[in-house]
Parts: structure tokens; C-alpha cells; sequence
């Protein structure tokens, strides 16, 4: 008996006094939660010796410090300062080098009289307020060590400001710039796909109260279809407030188009914050939605190739070889067949059945969903190769002719749309014969599409058909891949295009189509007589249509209800659209000829009949039977370092 109490006397000292506990997390040690080690060593200061920290406004530290590392290279071997290390890259630059100021004070906090001085708890909180952005863009959890309540002190307590320094001289630089300087600052450089993502994701984080994104699809080789939005109320239609697109990168070598896009989402996020009136105004009254790159997969060939390798064509199609803007329903074709019937609709003409049958991409297939889905009024698509806006119809209504002047019914619209882009760049519209574009420089920079040269499938023709969308297609210049040193020159000659572009689309009526009891109609047709183009309402009964000065004699139909017709006259000085609404009594119904001889309603809903593009797949299945995860990018910098894995960076952990 005597002999088992000596036994088991002798396991429990043996565990309780000569095995360190292994159970701690990073910084609990330090706060007195747990030990891992039965011997407790004197914190005392030491030099500053910490490469990525060596710049802080101290010059002693002490160790071990507040995370529980005993020294200075086991400091420099964990998983924290290796993130610090990284962190200007991995966030793109963005909150540097706040974060990695704030971080080197707790990795290496300084130190007065062998004691530890903390940082401030309210430079962690501004700090993490204005960066938890940048990490949710990359789909990074807010590192460990930064939490402001576990590792920072109140000024009450006595505390480091690791910042105060730095905005300092901040505020000096800030003192010394001339009020003419541009308040934004954007880098001019080209991007990656993935850097094009992090950029759309974080200014979308940065501006949550005005900005989104969202996809609307993957491309062949599975690269995202990403859309940033801007609008006073991200996320939904907001009764009578128009939608607007700009589209880039259609053909993946012509790049300006694309990088243009991205810079003007980083300006319209950045000066809307600064507080710019015109920003604001557009922001607050339109729904912007801004789609960089339809072809990244074409990008990414033409961009390994570079600007100075990259021929004509490639990298122009998709990864099928298929090139987006012939891929669209030829539903131009459709209309010259039918032009002659007096009952013929020209307007929302439904995508054939036949269509389905041949070979149609992924971004032309989400890009029509992405029409269809939302009340656009007007769209640009950007490409390169010349200096010019051209506009529909882009087919020309003999199909022996290459080159002949096909108008929409729209004409004088799509000219004044036109005249918009072309008058507000700095070079498109002059007559400088010298000039890239010169041969339209009669026509002052803009050109019908079909007159210029024809062809079948285009993206702008099935807005127009199809839609109630207006897009013009703007060419930027000679060069498809300009280097780098003309990105910043190009902003510069088409900023105040594109803002005007958006403008533009508050031009002719607004209105709400409702019925007797003051409920708004869906799919309500808006009629310009002498115009043979209607557009119909949006779900909660609101329309846009664009017109020019003039008088007009506007007149709404619904099936089942009343007819009404309003004269309107729209002066020259107008800045905005016109309200115009209207009020449709209940009738009975009568059966109309032209539903049987020239369907178009029920038809126009038929998208995709035979689920051509339903993908289905296996989730990743793991060997626990759980379905796997992917780790994001920036893991690969993590585990192949060598170092224990920061699953704390990981947010769903």
C-alpha cells in the first residue's frame, strides 16, 4: 500500500513540476493565462534588432515579449513577423505601413526600465476600422495579434502611439501640397487578374455605404465575371433611378479599356469619400455597374505576351477561340427579315431557338442573362484599334455590303450618345489629320458601326434588339496594348468622357406606369410616335426612355388595360429627364391577331430552353468525408516557409 502511494507520488511530481503544459495560445503565456515553462524568465530591454521593424520611433525592446516569444530570432522565425514582412504586397500596398508599424509595436514593443511599454489601444481600433476592408478583399481574417483588447493599453494606462510619428509627417506633406494637386491617388500600372479582383473587392470593401461586387459568371478557364456597382443603395433597383454599364476587355488583347475601368472605380470611391459634388451627384442618382474584363482568359495570353510582343490578334478570343462580340444572337438579321411587316416589333425581339444549337461561350452567355436580369438604359463597351465611338446597327442591312450606312430607329439618340464620349475626350473628336483615328476625323470621331464595316453577332446590336439598352462601342486608340508609361496620359484624355457618359444617361423621360389603384405595371410599353423602337417597364413599373430635345408624343400600353398618350416637349436646357407618368385603366381583353402571327412576349422569355449551360459537379470530398476548402492565394507564402501554418489568417477557422 505504503509502495503505491510512493508510485503515484512520484508521477504527479514528475508531470506537475518537471513537464512544462504545452497548452498555450500565442500571448497567453505573456498575460498569465498558462506557462510553457516551468522556469520564468525576467523580461528584461534589449536593442531593437528586427529588420522590417528597425524603422520605429524606438530603439530598445524587450523579451520575451507580449506573444511569448523569448527572443529575438524566435521572434523573427514565427508566423507574425513573417506576415508583416509581406503584408504591403499581399494587401497591394493599402494600409501600409500602418499595419506593419502597429504589428512591429506588440512583436517588439518598446521598453523602459526592463519594463514593456504597450501600444495604444486607440490607434489598434482607428486602425482596424479603416483596414478590416483590405483584408476581407483577400479573404483574410484580422491577424491574432492585433486584437486591440488582448494586447493594447488605454492612454489612462500609459501607452505608444506606433503611428504618431508617421502622421506627423503626414500632416508636414499634407501642409506643403498645393490646393491644385489631385486628391486621388491611383497607381498606374498594369494588373493581373487576380490583382484586377483584390482592387475591385477592396475598393467595393472601402466604399460598403455606395459599393459592391458581384459575379455574373466564370469565363471557359473558371476566372470570375466580377461587377462593381455604384449606387447610393448598393445591392437593388431603386424606383425611377437609371442603370448604367461600362464593359471592358471584350476582346482579351485590347487591355485599355479594361485598365481605365478599375482606375475609374478606385476615383469614384475615392472622391465620393473626399467629397466631390459631381461624384456624389452621379453616384446618388445612378446605378453604375462597371465590368472591367469579359475575356480574362484572353487577358492573361495577351498579357504574358506584354505590349511590346503582342500581335493583333493574340489573346483577342476566349479560351475557346471564339471571339465574344460575333457570339451574340444575330438578331439583326431577324429584324431585316421582318422589317416590312406593319406589325412587326422591333423591340425585344426573342433570342431563336436555333441559337442554342451552336457554339455559344460562357461570357456571352452570362453577359445575356446579365442584360436580361436588369433595366439597363444605356451601356459602353470599350475596345481598341482605332480612335472612334461607332454605334448600332453594326450589321448592315444588305448582307453584300461591307461598309453601308444601316440606322437604327434610335439614329439621332445613338449620334447624340456619341457626340457625348467623342466631345468630352481630348483628341477623338478634333481634326487633326496627323492623328491616330484620322481617318473619321469628318465625321469628328464617331461613325455608324455598319458604315465603317460589317458584321454579324455583335453585343451592341442584341442591347439594342433585344433589350431596352442603348451601347455605343468606344474605341480608345491605335494601339490595343499601350505600355504602361501611356496609362496615366489615357486617364487623362478620357476621365471626363466617361464621367460625361454617365451623365448622359438622365436625358429624355422617367416615369411610373401604374394602374387605377396605384399599383406600378410590369412590362407596360412606352411608344414614341414616328420612333419604331418601345421599351418596357421594370418590375415595379418605372421607365427611362432617351431623347433628344424636341417635342414627342409618348404613349403607354399594357395588355388588359388602357391606352394613354401625352404630348411632351423637351427644351434644349434640360440637365435632367423629364417626368412623365401615366395612369392605365382596366379594359377587357380582346384576342389580338398579332399574338398569334408575331409572338414576342412569351417567346422573349424563353432563355437557354434546353439547359445548355446547367453545370452540375462533385463537391471536393475530403478523406473525413467533409467537403474540402480552398486555401486561399496567399497561403502558399504561409506553408511554404516552413513555419507552423497561421491558421488564424484562415476566416473560416
Amino acid at each position: 500500500m505504503q509502495l503505491g502511494l510512493l508510485v503515484m507520488f512520484l508521477f504527479w511530481a514528475k508531470t506537475s513540476l518537471c513537464v512544462p503544459q504545452q497548452n498555450c495560445h500565442p500571448g497567453d503565456e505573456y498575460l498569465g493565462r498558462c506557462s510553457n515553462s516551468a522556469y520564468e524568465e525576467k523580461p528584461k530591454c534589449t536593442e531593437l534588432n528586427l529588420g522590417y521593424c528597425n524603422d520605429m520611433e524606438y530603439s530598445r525592446t524587450i523579451f520575451p515579449n507580449i506573444l511569448g516569444h523569448r527572443t529575438r530570432l524566435e521572434a523573427e522565425s514565427g508566423a507574425e513577423y513573417l506576415l508583416l514582412s509581406v503584408i504591403h504586397g499581399l494587401l497591394n500596398g493599402e494600409c501600409s505601413p500602418e499595419i506593419r508599424l502597429v504589428g512591429c509595436s506588440v512583436l517588439a514593443s518598446p521598453c523602459r526600465d526592463d519594463k514593456m511599454v504597450k501600444p495604444c489601444r486607440s490607434t489598434c481600433e482607428a486602425l482596424r476600422k479603416d483596414c478590416t476592408h483590405a483584408f476581407e478583399a483577400i479573404e483574410m481574417a484580422w491577424p491574432y495579434f492585433l486584437d486591440c483588447d488582448r494586447f493594447f493599453a488605454s492612454d489612462q494606462e500609459g501607452c505608444f502611439d506606433p503611428l504618431a510619428g508617421l502622421k506627423a509627417r503626414q500632416e508636414q506633406a499634407l501642409s506643403s501640397l498645393s490646393p491644385q494637386e489631385p486628391s486621388t491617388i491611383i497607381q498606374f500600372t498594369y494588373t493581373s487578374n487576380a490583382q484586377m479582383y483584390s482592387i475591385l473587392k477592396r475598393t467595393a470593401a472601402k466604399c460598403s455605404h455606395i459599393s459592391h461586387v458581384y459575379s455574373i459568371g466564370r469565363s471557359t478557364e473558371g476566372r470570375d465575371l466580377l461587377v462593381i456597382e455604384f449606387t447610393n443603395n448598393p445591392g437593388q433597383h431603386e424606383l425611377l433611378e437609371p442603370e448604367i454599364k461600362l464593359v471592358g476587355n471584350m476582346h482579351g488583347n485590347e487591355v485599355l479599356g479594361r485598365q481605365l475601368l478599375i482606375y475609374l472605380a478606385q476615383y469614384l470611391c475615392s472622391e465620393y469619400i473626399l467629397g466631390n459634388q459631381r461624384i456624389q451627384t452621379i453616384i446618388n442618382t445612378t446605378r453604375i455597374h462597371i465590368l472591367a474584363s469579359m475575356n480574362p482568359d484572353g487577358y492573361e495570353l495577351a498579357a504574358s505576351e506584354g505590349h511590346l510582343l503582342n500581335g493583333w490578334t493574340n489573346g483577342r478570343t476566349n479560351a475557346q477561340n471564339i471571339d465574344l462580340n460575333r457570339n451574340f444572337p444575330d438578331l439583326t438579321s431577324v429584324l431585316y427579315r421582318n422589317r416590312r411587316s406593319r406589325h412587326y416589333r422591333t423591340d425585344h425581339i426573342p433570342i431563336p431557338d436555333a441559337y442554342w444549337f451552336g457554339k455559344v461561350a460562357p461570357e456571352t452567355y452570362a453577359v445575356m442573362k446579365w442584360v436580361r436580369s436588369l433595366p439597363f438604359v444605356q451601356s459602353a463597351s470599350l475596345h481598341g484599334g482605332d480612335l472612334v465611338i461607332s454605334y448600332p446597327f453594326d450589321y448592315s442591312r444588305h448582307p453584300l455590303e461591307e461598309r453601308m450606312f444601316s440606322p437604327t430607329p434610335d439614329e439621332q439618340v445613338f449620334k447624340q450618345l456619341a457626340r457625348t464620349y467623342a466631345d468630352a475626350h481630348a483628341t477623338m473628336s478634333n481634326n487633326d489629320t496627323e492623328r491616330c483615328g484620322a481617318s473619321f476625323y469628318r465625321t469628328r470621331g464617331i461613325i455608324n458601326g455598319a458604315l465603317w464595316y460589317s458584321f454579324a453577332g455583335g453585343m451592341s446590336d442584341f442591347n439594342y434588339l433585344h433589350t431596352n439598352c442603348l451601347e455605343i462601342t468606344v474605341e480608345l486608340g491605335c494601339d490595343k496594348f499601350p505600355s504602361e508609361a501611356e496609362l496615366y496620359p489615357e486617364w487623362k484624355r478620357n476621365k471626363e468622357a466617361l464621367l460625361s457618359f454617365l451623365e448622359s444617361v438622365h436625358r429624355g423621360i422617367k416615369g411610373i406606369v401604374k394602374d387605377g389603384n396605384g399599383n406600378g405595371i410590369k412590362d407596360a410599353t412606352i411608344s414614341i410616335r414616328g420612333v419604331r423602337k418601345d421599351v418596357t417597364t421594370a418590375e415595379d413599373g418605372d421607365y427611362w426612355r432617351l431623347l433628344n430635345p424636341g417635342t414627342h408624343i409618348v404613349t403607354a400600353t399594357a395588355k388588359g388595360y388602357s391606352k394613354v398618350s401625352k404630348r411632351v416637349y423637351l427644351p434644349h436646357t434640360m440637365s435632367k429627364a423629364g417626368r412623365v407618368d401615366f395612369v392605365l385603366q382596366k379594359v377587357p381583353v380582346e384576342p389580338d391577331i398579332d399574338d398569334h402571327l408575331f409572338p414576342t412576349s412569351d417567346t422573349w422569355d424563353r432563355f437557354d430552353p434546353y439547359n445548355q449551360f446547367e453545370q452540375y459537379r462533385d463537391p471536393d470530398v475530403g478523406d473525413s468525408g467533409r467537403e474540402r476548402e480552398e486555401k486561399p492565394w496567399w497561403w502558399n507564402y504561409f506553408s511554404q516557409s516552413g513555419i507552423s501554418p497561421p491558421t488564424w489568417l484562415l476566416r473560416n477557422v
